[in-house]
């Protein structure tokens, strides 16, 4: 019985000691994740818990996490074995934020102004439904295969996709929602933010008020190499800082997205390792210190927080979008943007009209060139804040498409030639999701 209670005691320490070296260290980013996913998912789309816990949450270790929802609060908490307990509150008009204990929920906060003007046009440029329109040139059998084959049947989870979207010539030529979605869901998009982020540039360069060829204006970089570091060579990720993203692991993007009190800082600090414009490296840090340079081209908060929805997001009518601001009330623009399907579309066909919207020139259609041209250091897969196919990642698709891409496997494709813009959001990415078989699939059903 000794040796028994012994053996027992030897595999407890071994899997404490085990549990503690492998997985401890990590808990704050699963709590962390969790009590976000979990106040985003419920207070901006109407999610419950539990749905939340099967889906978003889905994820190697989140699943350790054990949930709260405190609707009278507005807020979420998190922890893993009744450890590392996290918490994320909910404001209107700034979605969720993960906050720490020292974080003062009863200071007053600002919170973006919204326009949003009501329209008899049909989709995309007003609030009624689309038209029915029946085109020659579209193979309509095939369409709706590619489609339907996207997603999965009898409840399995092998590709996971929530929605798809396929516009022609403005039209919607296909659309599908998994169960318990539909046109009014909003969606995390993830690192499409990335591209809403990057756009805002080319709207402040059609103004005259910016120029992203001159160095980024930071002053703490004024007295050493980074100096020499421009904002395009931001907006292209080649500009040489250091930084590692990589998500199973702790690293520069886990602890600014999970622990980070002013995420604009996390890339800000980091020393250079090479020389701008000599190699690149894909960083959602880079992406908020962006967020950062715009919050300073205003001089209140305010209007940094009004200018992303009245200069772009509201002026193209994605009037479900909302963008999460961090602790210190900056966008978190790699990231943290919501829309429904239907309006993360629309910055696709703002993109296709070379950046007129209805008439409306948002952008110059140089700027839309300049994003979709390939980053030198990137063997043709990225631009400036756009995935690109130029490198031929997807064989069967047009080398010219290029697109807003986020992590499992969120995407709006842009392709010129056959005036298509086609959205999946899902929960699965590639290689696990095929996005080559559906882009293919889409891309023969129409007819030049």
């Amino acid at each position: 019985m000794k040796k028994i209670v012994q053996v027992i005691g030897l595999a407890i320490l071994v899997f404490l000691l085990y549990f503690g070296y492998t997985t401890y260290p990590k808990l704050d980013l699963i709590s962390g994740f969790s009590a976000k996913s979990i106040a985003s998912g419920h207070f901006i789309d109407h999610r419950s818990k539990e749905l939340i816990e099967k889906s978003d949450n889905d994820i190697p270790l989140i699943g350790l996490a054990k949930n709260k929802i405190d609707d009278a609060a507005q807020s979420a908490t998190a922890a893993v074995y009744g450890l590392k307990e996290r918490k994320a509150i909910y404001r209107a008009g700034l979605g969720a934020t993960l906050i720490n204990a020292d974080f003062d929920v009863s200071k007053p906060y600002e919170v973006p102004k919204r326009t949003k003007t009501i329209s008899d046009l049909p989709f995309p440029y007003g609030d009624n439904e689309p038209k029915d329109t029946v085109f020659k040139n579209i193979d309509y059998t095939r369409l709706k295969a590619a489609v339907a084959n996207a997603f999965d049947t009898n409840n399995q989870k092998k590709k996971r996709t929530r929605s798809i979207l396929v516009l022609y010539k403005n039209k919607i030529i296909g659309e599908k929602y998994d169960t318990g979605f539909d046109k009014n869901s909003k969606i995390l998009g993830w690192s499409m933010t990335k591209s809403v982020t990057g756009t805002l540039f080319g709207v402040l360069q059609q103004q005259g008020k910016f120029d992203i060829n001159k160095p980024a204006p930071i002053p703490e970089w004024q007295n050493d190499d980074r100096k020499k570091i421009t904002t395009s060579d931001l907006l292209h990720m080649n500009s040489g800082l250091a930084w590692e993203e990589q998500y199973d692991k702790i690293c520069d993007a886990t602890q600014m997205l999970f622990q980070a009190e002013d995420m604009t800082q996390s890339q800000l600090q980091k020393p250079a390792s090479f020389r701008p414009n000599t190699h690149w490296n894909y960083s959602s840090g880079t992406t908020n210190l962006l967020s950062g340079i715009l919050r300073k081209q205003f001089p209140t908060h305010q209007e940094y927080l009004d200018f992303w929805y009245s200069a772009l997001i509201d002026k193209i009518g994605m009037h479900s979008m909302l963008i999460e601001t961090d602790m210190a009330g900056n966008y978190v623009g790699s990231s943290y943007g919501w829309a429904t399907t239907r309006d993360w579309s629309k910055l696709g066909l703002l993109y296709l009209h070379k950046g007129n919207w209805n008439g409306k020139q948002i952008l110059s259609e140089n700027w839309v060139n300049y994003v979709r041209t390939p980053t030198p250091t990137s063997n043709g897969a990225y631009g400036a804040q756009f995935w690109l196919n130029a490198g031929g990642k997807f064989p069967d698709v047009p080398r010219e498409m290029y697109y807003c891409s986020g992590f499992q496997g969120q995407m709006v494709a842009i392709i010129p030639s056959l005036d298509l813009v086609i959205v999946r959001m899902g929960l699965k990415e590639n290689p696990g999701f095929d996005f080559n078989a559906l882009l293919r699939g889409i891309v023969s059903s129409v007819k030049k």
